[in-house]
């Protein structure tokens, strides 16, 4: 740019409001992150990497769009870059995705998102769960050791949704209609070993075929099962085969020696307590929310990183 056109510029500046020069602060900062938020996306691609249409293994580079490198297949004669076929695929404004990664880090609200990143409400919201795609089917694929299981529940929520409820309106913050567990309760299944390693699952009923099927594939089968004496976990620990150890928490029993399930209820906490900033969660999107605490909660020091959150949601 010549001097004259900055010159230009600066004297536009001068003209702006404290709200506009704010705003152009933001776009400023953001055009300066924006290569960080791509040299990650790169890193997805290293050195050689399969074409993500056909898999073909004759990639050559193909100049360069928007920062980001471009190959093209010399197989299909298709194009892609680092982001293609990964949920952050054509999203604009890469320069705001860190401060995205650290609003999920803190968990803000999308009020907040908004207005901290300048942005659409739609785009927080859009960006939110572009963000979570990944993170919400990374569960653990082992469970070892002594194990716990327990269900939890949250009201079923149609937040946001427009068709016709088969229910009367409730009001914010309201409870069930109905005492104890209903049809109004979405249960949510926590199975937690005592290493950490953490899988959670909305499940449809609250029924013992429901835990089994989710239960089976990530038990060690010389793992030991603790439960709730409810008839939902030991009916599906009948049916897992597995050693068992039931704690009656009817009867105020809460620890038999090693065997208790005060790890997953611990989780139960602080998972409700985190979603209760939230107002409200619609059931569609629960198992977002579920894999989104996941993450912060299992690997808090690798969260606590922009960049590896980011990385995280790209797949890299």
């Amino acid at each position: 740019m010549q001097a004259k056109g900055l010159n230009r510029i600066r004297a536009l500046v001068k003209q702006l409001n404290g709200w506009q020069r704010k705003v152009l602060a933001a776009e400023l900062a953001a055009l300066k992150i924006e290569p960080a938020a791509i040299e990650i996306a790169e890193r997805r691609v290293g050195g050689t990497t399969p074409c993500p249409h056909c898999s073909g293994e004759r990639i050559v580079k193909n100049g360069s769009v928007g920062g980001l490198q471009r190959y093209l297949c010399r197989e299909c004669k298709r194009t892609f870059n680092a982001l293609t076929g990964t949920p952050l695929a054509r999203l604009h404004l890469r320069g705001k995705w860190l401060g995205q990664t650290q609003a999920l880090r803190d968990g803000l609200s999308l009020s907040a998102v908004q207005k901290q990143l300048d942005i659409a409400r739609t785009t927080a919201f859009r960006w939110r769960h572009r963000f979570l795609s990944l993170p919400k089917a990374q569960r653990t694929q082992s469970l070892t050791g002594i194990a716990e299981a327990d269900q939890t529940y949250f009201l079923r929520s149609a937040k946001g949704q427009r068709q016709p409820l088969d229910r009367a309106p409730r009001r914010r913050g309201s409870g069930a209609c109905m005492p104890g567990l209903s049809s109004e309760q979405v249960p949510v299944l926590v199975a937690r070993d005592r290493s950490g390693q953490t899988a959670d699952f909305v499940l449809e009923r609250d029924i013992s075929e429901a835990v089994v099927n989710h239960l089976a594939p990530i038990l060690c089968r010389d793992a030991v099962l603790c439960t709730d004496s409810g008839t939902v976990m030991i009916a599906a620990a009948r049916k897992l085969g597995i050693t068992h150890r039931a704690i009656n928490l009817a009867a105020g029993v809460r620890v038999d020696g090693p065997w208790h399930i005060q790890n997953a209820n611990n989780y139960h906490g602080r998972l409700k307590g985190w979603l209760r900033k939230f107002k409200g969660v619609a059931t569609r999107y629960l198992d977002s929310y579920l894999g989104w605490f996941r993450a912060t909660d299992q690997i808090p020091d690798t969260i606590s990183n922009p960049a590896s959150f980011l990385a995280l949601a790209i797949g890299s």
